[in-house]
C-alpha cells in the first residue's frame, strides 16, 4: 500500500506559530488563551496540562496573569481592555489577520464603508470588525450583499483568510452594484487555496482518502467535502483511533489535514496505518520520531528554507526545525527594486546564516544579509577572474567617488570611472543601480570597480552595430546631447548625428532652443552618411508636417482662393495662402491694364482673391492671378503703397526673390 501524503496539510503558519507560543512559553503566573487555541481537542487537552485554560471572558483575568491572543486576533477594544488590566499579553495573531486589521482600521479612518466578507460568528471575523468600531457590513454570500442598501460611499471590501477566492469574487461583483467605488483586498491566505486546491488533485488519484482534522473545523469540513466528491472512500477521522478498516484492494491511500491539526497527529495516523498494514501491534514513541523530523541547529551556519509568510517588522521562514526562523525585514530594503509580493512568495527558497537560536520567545533569528556578503564576495571574486559585468547599488558618495554595494560586498568606484564623461556632481547617482567590471580585488576590503569601462565597451559595439545598419531614410530615437547655433547634436546611442537648425522645423528658425532641449528624446531621420568621417546628418521635420505635404489635395488648378500680400518684387508679388505656403502673382497677372509696379495697386498686408494657374509640387511653386478673378484698374484703386512700404522687403527673402528672378529669365530664355 502507498500512503501519499499531501503537501500542504496539517498547521498553517498562523496556527503553528499560535501553538508553539504556548507550549514554549515559561511563565509562573496563571496563563490563559482568549478562546480555544485551535480547533484540536488533543492540543486542548495538552495546554490544559501544561496548565494553559482558555476563557471568552476577559474579565476573569488578574493582574499578573498572562494571556494568549490565538492566530483568528482580536478587536482594537479587547487589546485595549487587555492593556487595562495590567496582564502580560503574548499577541499570536496570524500576520496575514493582522495586515486585514491594519486595513480596516486605516479605511475606517478614512471615512470610508468597510465590509467583511465571511461568517459572520467567526471569531476571525469579529475581531476584524473590532477595528471599525463593530461597524463594518458583514455578508456570507451574494444573498447578504444584495440586502445590503446602495450607496455613493466607497466601500471597502476585505475577505476572512479561508473563505474560498471564487465565492469572494462573486459577492465582490455584487457590492460593485451596490456602492459608487469598491476597493477589493486580496486577503484570502494562499495556504487555504493550496491546501484545498491539492486535496481535489490528490482526491482524484487515490483509492481511499483520509481528512484529519476537529469536526467543527471549517476549514477541515471543508477538505472532506472536496475529497468526497472524487473519491466515495473518504473519512473524517481527528486522530488515530478512528481511522477505519483498510481494505487489502486499498493501493493507495491519500492524507491531508486541516489547518488546525498538529504535525504529531498526523504522523500518528500515518504509522498506525502503517502497522495496521504490516500487522504490527504496540505504540510507537512518537515523539521522538517526530523530533527526528526536525533539524539540528548551530549558531553561524547557513541553512535553507522556504518562505512561509511576512509582516511589516519580519519573514518567517520554514528551516524544517521545531521553531521557525525569523529575518527581519530591514535586510531587504537596501534594493531599489525590492518587490514583497514578487520577492517574498510563499514557498520560495531562501538562504540565511543563523545568528541566533532561541531570540527569547522561541523563535531563531537568520540573516540573509550576512549570508550575501558571503556568497556575494565569492561571486565578485568569480567575475574579477573571468571579467565579467556585475550589477551593483551605490550606497556612498565619499571623497574622490562612490561605494556600491553587490550582496553585501562594498566596491569602490573612482569618480573619474563612474561615467564615460566628467562629473562634477556625483549625488544623483546614490542610490542608484550600475552595472561595473571590477579592476582590482587586493582583499575584502579593497576592491575596486569602473563602470566606464562598461559604457565604452557598449557604446563602441553599438557603434559597431550603427555603422553596419544604417542607411538613408531609416528612423531611429536618441537623445539630444547638446545645442548650437547651427544645429542639434543627438546621442543616437554610441553615435552623434547632427539636425542642421534648417531641419529642425518647416518654419524659419533662429535659434535651436526655440525647438528643443538637452535631454529630449526624439525620432529623427537620417539625411546624410559620410563613414569614413564618421558623421551623420538628421532630420526631425516630419514629412507629414511639411506644409507642402499632400498639397495637391487641398488645391487644384482653376480654384479660388483668398491669401495675404507678403512682399512686392519688381516682377510680381508673393501672396501666402496658409503658414509655409507662398504663390507668386506675376506683374502682368495683377491688373488687365499695364502697370510699372505692383505697389501702384497692391500693398503689404492686403488681402486679394485669386485664381490657381498652376501647382508644381516638386519645385513648390504655385502660380497665381489676380486679374483672372477681379481686374484691378489703376486709377481705382486706393493711394499705391508707399516708397517706405514698397521696400519693407524682409533681408532674409532677398536670396530667393534673386532665385526667383533668375528662374523666370531662364524661362524666357528658353
Amino acid at each position: 500500500m502507498e500512503i501519499i501524503r499531501a503537501k500542504y496539510s496539517g498547521f498553517c503558519f498562523g496556527v503553528d506559530k499560535a501553538v508553539k507560543t504556548a507550549f514554549e512559553l515559561d511563565y509562573d503566573g496563571n496563563v490563559y488563551t482568549l478562546g480555544e487555541l485551535i480547533h484540536n481537542q488533543d492540543v486542548i487537552d495538552e495546554l490544559e496540562k501544561k496548565g494553559i485554560r482558555a476563557i471568552e471572558d476577559i474579565g476573569k483575568l488578574k493582574e499578573g496573569d498572562c494571556v494568549i491572543i490565538r492566530a483568528h486576533g482580536v478587536g482594537k477594544k479587547t487589546c485595549e481592555d487587555l492593556k487595562n488590566l495590567n496582564v502580560k499579553v503574548l499577541d499570536a495573531t496570524c500576520p496575514y489577520v493582522k495586515r486585514i486589521h491594519e486595513i480596516v482600521k486605516k479605511e475606517h479612518e478614512d471615512g470610508n464603508q468597510i465590509i467583511i466578507v465571511g461568517n459572520p460568528q467567526h471569531p476571525e471575523v469579529i475581531g476584524i470588525n473590532g477595528w471599525c468600531e463593530g461597524k463594518a457590513f458583514i455578508v456570507a454570500d451574494e444573498k447578504d450583499a444584495e440586502a445590503l442598501p446602495s450607496s455613493d460611499k466607497k466601500a471597502v471590501v476585505v475577505a476572512q483568510t479561508t473563505f474560498k477566492r471564487a465565492k469572494y469574487e462573486d459577492i465582490c461583483e455584487v457590492l460593485k452594484k451596490k456602492f459608487a467605488f469598491v476597493i477589493k483586498f486580496d486577503t484570502i491566505c494562499n495556504a487555504t487555496v493550496q491546501r484545498q486546491s491539492e486535496a481535489d488533485s490528490l482526491s482524484r488519484k487515490v483509492d481511499m482518502m483520509i481528512v484529519i482534522g476537529g469536526r467543527n473545523s471549517s476549514n477541515t469540513q471543508k477538505l472532506y467535502e472536496i475529497c468526497k466528491e472524487n473519491c466515495s472512500q473518504t473519512y473524517l477521522i481527528e486522530n488515530k483511533d478512528e481511522l477505519p478498516p483498510i481494505d487489502k484492494k486499498v493501493r493507495r491511500v491519500g492524507i491531508t489535514a486541516g489547518a488546525s491539526t498538529p504535525e504529531k497527529v498526523i504522523k500518528e495516523v500515518i504509522f498506525h496505518m502503517a502497522d495496521m498494514m504490516n500487522g504490527h501491534e504496540g505504540e510507537m514513541d512518537f515523539g521522538k520520531a517526530l523530533e527526528m523530523t526536525f533539524t539540528e541547529l548551530k549558531a553561524n551556519e547557513i541553512v535553507k528554507g522556504k518562505i512561509i509568510g511576512y509582516n511589516n517588522n519580519d519573514i518567517f521562514v520554514d528551516i524544517g526545525y521545531k521553531a521557525d526562523g525569523l529575518i527581519p525585514m530591514e535586510e531587504f530594503l537596501d534594493d531599489p527594486d525590492f518587490d514583497p509580493e514578487k520577492d517574498l512568495k510563499e514557498g520560495k527558497e531562501i538562504e540565511a546564516l543563523v545568528v541566533k537560536i532561541n531570540d527569547g520567545e522561541g523563535n531563531v533569528i537568520l540573516s540573509k544579509k550576512k549570508v550575501d556578503s558571503i556568497r556575494g564576495f565569492e561571486m565578485v571574486k568569480e567575475a574579477f577572474n573571468s571579467n565579467t559585468p556585475i550589477e551593483a547599488v551605490i550606497k556612498e558618495i565619499v571623497k574622490g567617488g562612490a561605494v556600491a554595494d553587490y550582496k553585501g560586498v562594498r566596491i569602490f568606484i573612482p569618480a573619474s570611472q563612474i561615467s564615460d564623461r566628467f562629473v562634477k556632481d556625483l549625488e544623483p547617482f546614490k542610490n542608484k543601480k550600475v552595472k561595473l567590471v571590477i579592476t582590482e580585488m587586493a582583499n575584502k576590503r579593497r576592491i575596486v570597480g569602473s563602470c566606464r569601462a562598461i559604457i565604452e565597451k557598449e557604446k563602441a559595439q553599438k557603434a559597431e552595430e550603427f555603422w553596419n545598419n544604417v542607411e538613408v531614410g531609416k528612423e531611429y530615437t536618441g537623445t539630444v546631447k547638446s545645442l548650437t547655433k547651427f544645429g542639434a547634436f543627438v546621442d543616437l546611442g554610441g553615435v552623434d548625428g547632427l539636425v542642421h537648425v534648417s531641419e529642425l522645423s518647416w518654419k524659419k528658425i533662429d535659434d535651436p532652443s526655440a525647438v528643443l532641449k538637452v535631454g529630449d528624446v526624439v525620432t529623427v531621420r537620417v539625411t546624410g552618411i559620410d563613414k569614413e568621417k564618421k558623421k551623420i546628418s538628421l532630420s526631425y521635420r516630419k514629412v507629414e508636417d511639411n506644409p507642402w505635404y499632400n498639397i495637391e489635395s487641398r488645391y487644384s488648378v482653376g480654384d479660388v482662393v483668398t491669401g495675404t500680400v507678403l512682399r512686392m518684387v519688381p516682377f510680381g508679388v508673393f501672396v501666402e495662402l496658409e503658414e509655409g505656403v507662398e504663390g507668386l502673382v506675376h506683374i502682368s497677372q495683377i491688373s488687365s491694364v499695364r502697370i510699372g509696379r505692383p505697389e501702384e495697386v497692391l500693398k503689404v498686408g492686403q488681402k486679394v482673391d485669386m485664381k490657381i494657374m498652376e501647382i508644381n509640387p516638386e519645385l513648390k511653386k504655385i502660380s497665381l492671378s489676380i486679374k483672372e478673378v477681379s481686374p484691378i484698374d489703376p486709377e481705382n484703386t486706393q493711394e499705391p503703397a508707399s516708397e517706405e512700404a514698397a521696400e519693407e522687403v524682409p533681408t532674409e527673402h532677398t536670396e530667393e526673390m534673386t532665385n526667383t528672378i533668375g528662374e523666370i529669365i531662364s524661362e524666357k530664355k528658353d
